[in-house]
């Protein structure tokens, strides 16, 4: 498969709009590309490095919900993760924003650090820092 975009894209479909928003815009610092009307909902595009993350408010809420319990409690996709160059220092400026890890700041294999934060609708964030 050839591809157009170093990165993919990610669509989260959200109960609450201003929560969603509230947390990838305020909380994490992601940059509002624009907000655009769809067939049965709205669309508010945020920017993170080069992927696009999509927070979807449906007309029609779904009444089904993610599986709790971060990346061990289900299948399917749990998680997406996004690379940072400082961990500890996102973290701190995170939980001073109310925004508290799901999974502490932890050496996952040497080299490799991770944190994990819950959206609002129970979606799991990692954070990795590489180095």
């Amino acid at each position: 498969m050839q591809v157009s975009k170093d990165s993919i894209d990610l669509g989260i479909i959200v109960t609450d709009e201003k929560a969603a928003l509230g947390f990838y815009r305020d909380g994490l610092g992601l940059e509002v590309e624009g907000e655009l009307p769809l067939p049965g909902g709205r669309m508010y595009r945020l920017k993170c490095g080069t992927t696009v993350i999509k927070l979807l408010k449906l007309d029609r809420t779904p009444a089904a919900k993610p599986a709790p319990g971060g990346p061990m409690g289900g299948l399917g996709y749990r998680y997406f993760t996004i690379s940072v160059p400082d961990i500890r220092g996102l973290m701190t400026q995170l939980e001073a924003k109310g925004i508290r890890p799901t999974m502490p700041v932890t050496e996952f294999r040497p080299g490799v650090t991770i944190a994990m934060v819950t959206d609002p609708d129970g979606n799991t964030v990692e954070f990795l820092q590489n180095t």
